[in-house]
């Protein structure tokens, strides 16, 4: 008994040094932030063990505790109906408000959840809410594309399925299918979603066959280059919560299908070295010195190898293709760009990924909101359903929807 007694403070002690984690004063409820951290740790832990066993892919085991995890039961609510379709072969999840007297067309969102181009499902509880509560608050047609995920495919793969899907959808005959405006849609994402958003909206720009195009691009917090992993964003947040700069890397590796051998040279950007000729011509597309005010750059200083691998990239020549990184797209290609919306949380390493792409539309003419939280952190906005609801969450969807409303 003696001996349970001395047990239980060492472990509640073990227990609290596993989830304590040092956050920026600014953080809102940082407590909770450690526990859900700490449980994503845990539980990644456990898949990359099952993983070194050779038991199982440990994202393919991720995304079944996901699916474990989701309580989502019913696929439609009292006001919104919610469908499951196929565009162009890749399954999407449309929600449909009812319709309104008097009202002819509706407008429409074209979503793409986030989640490493890995995790994650158009079904889960918390893309469903989101894409609910959007399509609730703006009578919009919302349609959540439910693209390939890694293991399963990998880069061009998933971007394939989102342009697919969003080039079907934007079909005169479907829109009319759906009584949607033509002249009413947008296209959006969240991180890794927010990665493909970009991408296929720069594609559609360039696509001279397209008669519809979006009006609207919404990026929140996206993922938008592999080019540099020590912008100021990324060197202050390697230890944030939910997104570490490691786990970053590591999800770039897994889309390109690379070895994570490559984790250490990536992270201090021997890959983008002086002396690596396939980077050179992209540098000064994303010199994060000029396209980032002075309170983001603060005392960092950029990392630049004079010597590095260039097999790097001939061995993985994606980390270059706009298409995976669109912040590296020519400025002819930004200027087709439409109406953009970027949201970013000072307490992410994408936070400057986001800033400066919002930049460099800027500066090829493009109308742009740069939505900034000094409170938030990377996921929030999906994080609005107990046990996982946060302050964060609310206010950065509704500040999105408001938006939305106002320019869709």
């Amino acid at each position: 008994m003696r001996a349970a007694w001395l047990l239980l403070p060492a472990l509640a002690a073990l227990g609290a040094y596993y989830v304590y984690a040092p956050l920026p004063g600014s953080v809102s409820q940082p407590w909770k932030l450690m526990l859900l951290d700490a449980t994503f740790r845990a539980v990644q832990q456990a898949c990359h063990l099952i993983h070194y066993l050779r038991l199982s892919h440990h994202l393919i085991v991720l995304n079944y505790l996901i699916g474990a995890f989701d309580k989502l039961k019913s696929v439609s609510s009292e006001h919104i109906n919610i469908t499951d379709a196929v565009f162009d072969g890749v399954e999407v999840r449309v929600f449909e408000p009812p319709p309104k007297q008097d009202e002819t067309l509706k407008r429409s969102v074209v979503y793409i959840h986030g989640g490493g181009w890995a995790l994650a499902s158009a079904r889960t509880s918390l893309y469903n809410n989101l894409c609910r509560i959007m399509a609730e608050s703006l009578n919009a047609v919302v349609v959540s594309v439910e693209y390939r995920l890694v293991p399963e495919v990998c880069f061009p793969e998933q971007f394939h399925d989102a342009l697919r899907a969003t080039k079907h959808f934007l079909h005169p005959d479907v829109l009319a299918e759906y009584s949607v405006d033509p002249s009413r849609v947008a296209i959006s994402g969240d991180s890794a979603g927010g990665n493909l958003a970009a991408a296929v909206c720069q594609q559609l720009s360039k696509d001279e066959h397209m008669t519809i195009r979006p009006k609207l691009q919404a990026l929140i917090y996206p993922v938008l280059q592999a080019f540099d992993f020590n912008t100021p964003s990324y060197q202050q947040n390697m230890n944030m919560p939910v997104l570490p700069r490691y786990v970053m890397i590591n999800y770039w590796i897994d889309y390109f299908n690379g070895n994570y051998d490559l984790a250490h040279s990536l992270l201090i950007n021997n890959h983008t070295a002086l002396d690596v000729s396939q980077a050179l011509s992209f540098r000064g597309r994303l010199n994060w010195t000029s396209l980032l005010p002075s309170s983001f750059k603060k005392n960092y200083k950029p990392v630049i190898q004079t010597t590095g691998k260039a097999e790097i990239v001939q061995k993985i020549p994606a980390l270059l293709d706009v298409r995976a990184v669109p912040l590296l797209a020519e400025n002819e290609t930004l200027q087709l760009q439409p109406k953009t919306y970027i949201l970013t949380c000072e307490n992410d390493v994408l936070r400057d990924d986001g800033v400066m792409y919002a930049k460099r539309l800027e500066n090829a003419g493009v109308e742009v909101t740069l939505d900034h939280f000094d409170d938030c952190f990377h996921g929030c906005m999906i994080f609005t359903i107990w046990p996982t609801d946060f302050s964060a969450g609310i206010q950065t969807r509704n500040s999105y929807i408001k938006w939305l409303d106002e320019n869709l």
